[in-house]
């Protein structure tokens, strides 16, 4: 039996056929963004880029479980996108993404869930922390996205949008963030939290660095400076990974995990904020955890795992 798992992305959508073991026998990307707000083109669209991944695996509809969908935005117990800023015929109401797909492909079984918590049941399936059933997922990318599985099940919550920790204040009355408030972790600890601590520090400080002399701030460029040995461009990682040790403290009280797993960009800077945040996570953490909870870095490939993420929804249909 076979799974396909769908990563609906802002600019992209990636389709991949996937076998028990999590090999991809075929894959398709499609744009997400060419179809203003009409949402029944997308759909129809999909449909075609699902039915055109499985022949080129030889496989038909009835081959396959289900198929799992990883989106924005996304709510598990309806199986809508609702309202997602970033995908213009889904941003000003809700898309109902399983109903309609099942309904297009002779009433296959359709799962949706956010793209952090597809990348925990990834995971689980198929990655670092496979068979193991209480962890937290992180994703460091443009924002802060979580999956929490406890008792080898995601919490969703009464309404499905359980989880968002990249939305907890870690600051009061700090940056603003997207969501409306100030302070959340997701404005310091992901890419963009990078780069922001580097403009801010560069306009606060007179400390010298080559950040001084970019055209254009970005974590990447953050990065860079910290492999040329820029004091400024390491200190910001070393505090990013700090700030993020003590939401992790924080975190560990809830669901007492037995692991926490980082995936995303960020972490390929990963040499530079480890050590200050496992510091930090147990300098911080209440002492029954103390030492007992592994910070693990994501071992999928970052071009595979959304598909991998996805398709492990469709397996617990």
């Amino acid at each position: 039996m076979y799974a396909v798992g769908v990563d609906i992305g802002g600019q992209t959508s990636k389709i991949g056929v996937v076998d028990a073991d999590g090999g991809i026998l075929s894959r398709v990307v499609i744009r997400t963004d060419c179809y203003g707000t009409d949402a029944a083109a997308y759909l129809e669209a999909l449909r075609g880029a699902i039915v055109s991944c499985l022949d080129s695996a030889g496989l038909q509809i009835r081959d396959i479980c289900g198929i799992g969908v990883g989106a924005p935005n996304a709510n598990y117990y309806n199986g809508c996108i609702e309202y997602a800023a970033n995908i213009a015929w889904a941003s000003t109401g809700v898309v109902p993404i399983s109903e309609e797909l099942s309904s297009m492909l002779g009433g296959v079984r359709v799962v949706l869930t956010n793209d952090a918590n597809a990348a925990a049941m990834g995971e689980m399936r198929y990655g670092v922390v496979k068979g193991c059933r209480d962890f937290i997922m992180i994703t460091l990318g443009t924002g802060v996205g979580s999956g929490i599985v406890v008792d080898g099940r995601l919490v969703y919550g009464h309404d499905g949008n359980a989880g968002e920790l990249g939305h907890i204040i870690v600051e009061p009355g700090g940056r603003p963030c997207g969501c409306g408030r100030r302070g959340c972790l997701e404005t310091y600890c992901s890419a963009t939290g990078v780069a922001n601590t580097a403009r801010e520090w560069i306009e606060n400080t007179k400390e010298p660095s080559l950040l001084r002399e970019a055209d254009n701030i970005s974590s990447k460029t953050v990065y860079e400076a910290a492999i040329r040995g820029d004091r400024m461009a390491v200190r910001i990682f070393e505090y990013t990974g700090e700030v993020l040790g003590r939401s992790l403290a924080n975190f560990v009280a809830f669901s007492a995990p037995e692991s926490i797993v980082l995936f995303g960009g960020l972490t390929k800077a990963r040499e530079f904020f480890y050590e200050p945040l496992v510091k930090t996570m147990n300098d911080n953490v209440m002492p029954i955890w103390r030492g007992k909870v592994r910070v693990l870095f994501s071992q999928l490939e970052e071009s595979d795992a959304a598909i991998l993420g996805a398709s492990a929804l469709a397996w617990n249909l």
